[in-house]
This record gives structure tokens, C-alpha cells and sequence, in this order.
């Protein structure tokens, strides 16, 4: 069994941001060789975010919508962890419940997709570098 290892490196402007990696996923499947196996997409930071759907814009904003009525980022007095001097609890609210990997299947070197599926990077603290691990086992 093979195995491949990359990072891809983000520095994402705004405090939130959905950005479809699936490009960047796919250049390093196309450079592990592997034909048959499985790659795990990992966000290496505890306020952002992988995860798999539709690249629709609509849908993209329903996301923001939905995740600041779930975990609005102000008032940031609301939040305990924001009396350690950080302003962004609700960053670790939204990434807990858009993920933290994803898994998918490799067969005959490409990705074994759903329709509409593509892997996205979801930020909700940008404004600093911040990195991905893309793992990809198998022949």
C-alpha cells in the first residue's frame, strides 16, 4: 500500500469564507499515483472547517445564514472562550457542526463522488495562514 501526504496552506482575507478545494485535492490525488484507496481531507485548525456538498452559491449563503443564527459571532461577550482575549467562540461552534474532515472513495484514480459533490474548505476566523492535510492511502 502506498501513502501520500500534502498540506495546502490557506490565507483567507475575510473572517469567514467557503472555498471549494476540490482542485487542489484532485492535483494531489493525480500526484500520489494511487488508483484505488481513500483520501482524508482534514482542516488542521480547530475554527475551520471540510466538508462535502454543492458548489451553489445560494446554498453558500444559506450556510452563513443558518450558522450565525446557530452561533451568532456577536455579541462576543456571549461566549465563555472569549474571555481568554479571543473574539471567535463562535468560530469553534460552526466548525464543530460543518466538520472537521471528510473521507472519500478512490476508484480508477479519481474520486468516487455523489452528484454535485465537491469538497469545500468552510474559514470562520481567516485573516491568518492556515493549512489542510490532504492523506491519501492505498495502490
Amino acid at each position: 500500500m502506498k501513502s501520500y501526504r500534502q498540506e495546502l496552506w490557506f490565507d483567507i482575507p475575510t473572517r469567514r469564507a467557503f472555498i471549494n478545494i476540490t482542485p487542489q485535492v484532485n492535483d494531489c490525488l493525480k500526484a500520489s499515483g494511487i488508483k484505488e484507496g481513500l483520501v482524508l481531507v482534514n482542516a488542521m485548525h480547530i475554527t475551520a472547517s471540510v466538508f462535502i456538498n454543492d458548489d451553489e452559491s445560494g446554498l453558500h449563503h444559506d450556510y452563513e445564514k443558518w450558522l450565525e443564527k446557530l452561533a451568532p459571532h456577536a455579541p462576543t461577550s456571549q461566549y465563555e472562550h472569549n474571555n481568554t482575549g479571543e473574539d471567535n467562540g463562535d468560530a469553534h461552534l460552526k466548525r464543530q457542526v460543518m466538520g472537521r474532515e471528510v473521507v472519500v472513495a478512490v476508484t480508477k484514480g479519481k474520486f468516487d463522488f455523489g452528484p454535485w459533490e465537491q469538497i469545500f474548505y468552510g474559514e470562520f476566523d481567516g485573516r491568518r495562514k492556515k493549512r489542510i492535510l490532504v492523506k491519501i492511502i492505498g495502490e
